[in-house]
């Protein structure tokens, strides 16, 4: 009798962790895939469809596929958090990622934590993410606006030594961050700030602000608009004719290659900074491009590449870690060092920011140019996380 139940017990163990074994690695993603930054939503979704493919094809993690399950969050906070406590809760999901919008990321990482999950994005640039308001339950595998502002400042002060800098940005955590962390690098740089405005998200008359800027007279405008509100001003702008004479910045989510033909000429001499550009001269990069234009008939952005990168990071944690459990992966991803499109990469582990070398692309000829290039440790920064 004693001989039938123990067997019966390693035989119920043995289907148990032939189950588990069996049971897909579940990754949410909640991001934009309606609204103004639909396009950013669309790349990021291509970006984490193709890495998954490549990894499910070549055995996925420790044998088991990973299941994507998206969630429309429309680049909207309160409707990113009831999404991601749905796909926490209800699907039972083992890491999160997508957020777009950096106030989405900071309210979903408060979720996260709440749930003891970790979640990543891919895409949200506003400095306090990983600085002032960080979590021990949030990574960033992107370029936060500080990283993307030290190579645009240093390009800058080359190309255009002491200039007068007039700011436009959106009104919410991601716009206000980036033109702090514009201006800081700029002024360090030689240039003088004539003044800044702040537009609401999904803007659809910019003229209102164009007095103010024709009264401060500068010689460039930065501004950190994005998706469909960068059509609206750049196109505005040119109406009126803001462009003569007027060198125009932006952080890297500005013009991309989802809103570039959109914006025509209108975007031609546009300069960036950015930690991923898809003429990076690497065997590696040449692959991913090929890649992923054969699998949706568009080339990457920046948005894309990164969203790419943070499968094969999670893939490495989690066979780092032999575990999905929440504590064992984040300990795994601190400091990790991976492969990307971009190169190698660094999880710093104090504050839960990639570390990467960074460029600056200029729009010439209707197409981006590389014109600039910073190493990760001069771009990272001081890490103000203040949690961990």
């Amino acid at each position: 009798m004693k001989k039938t139940t123990l067997l019966t017990v390693l035989l119920s163990a043995t289907m148990l962790t032939a189950a588990n074994a069996a049971d897909p690695i579940k990754i949410g993603v909640v991001t934009p895939l309606s609204g103004t930054y639909a396009g950013i939503g669309q790349q990021v979704r291509w970006g984490l469809d193709l890495a998954t493919k490549e990894v499910n094809a070549a055995g996925g993690i420790m044998g088991r596929q990973i299941e994507l399950i998206y969630e429309d969050e429309e680049a909207n906070p309160s409707v990113a958090v009831q999404k991601a406590d749905k796909l926490f809760q209800v699907n039972k999901v083992d890491f999160l990622t997508g957020t777009v919008n950096s106030a989405s990321t900071v309210a979903v990482g408060q979720v996260a934590e709440r749930a003891n999950k970790l979640i990543a994005t891919t895409v949200s640039f506003a400095d306090d993410i990983t600085g002032a308001k960080c979590s021990p339950n949030v990574f960033r595998v992107n370029a936060r606006a500080g990283q993307q502002s030290a190579a645009l400042a240093a390009w800058l002060a080359k190309d255009k030594p002491k200039a007068k800098v007039f700011f436009l940005g959106p009104d919410y955590l991601m716009g206000r961050s980036t033109v702090a962390a514009f201006k800081d690098a700029a002024e360090k740089s030689g240039a003088s700030s004539l003044g800044e405005v702040f537009a609401p998200l999904d803007s659809k008359d910019y003229t209102q602000y164009f007095g103010q800027m024709r009264a401060a007279r500068p010689q460039v405008l930065y501004t950190s608009v994005a998706g469909n509100d960068t059509v609206r001003l750049f196109s505005q702008m040119q109406e009126f004719g803001l462009m003569k004479d007027l060198l125009v910045l932006g952080a890297s989510g500005t013009v991309t290659a989802q809103n570039l033909p959109a914006i025509g000429k209108a975007a031609e001499g546009f300069a960036t900074g950015v930690g991923y550009s898809d003429e990076i001269d690497t065997p590696e990069n040449k692959k991913f491009v090929e890649a992923f234009k054969a699998a949706n008939k568009a080339a990457p952005d920046l948005y894309g590449a990164d969203s790419y990168g943070l499968i094969y990071a999670y893939k490495a944690a989690v066979e780092k870690a032999q575990s999905t459990d929440t504590d064992k992966v984040r300990k795994a991803l601190e400091d990790l060092k991976w492969q990307t499109p971009q190169g190698e990469k660094t999880l710093r582990a104090g504050d839960h920011q990639a570390v990467q070398t960074m460029y600056v692309v200029r729009v010439t000829g209707g197409k981006f140019m590389t014109v600039g290039q910073v190493s990760g440790a001069d771009a990272i920064g001081p890490d103000t996380c203040p949690r961990f």
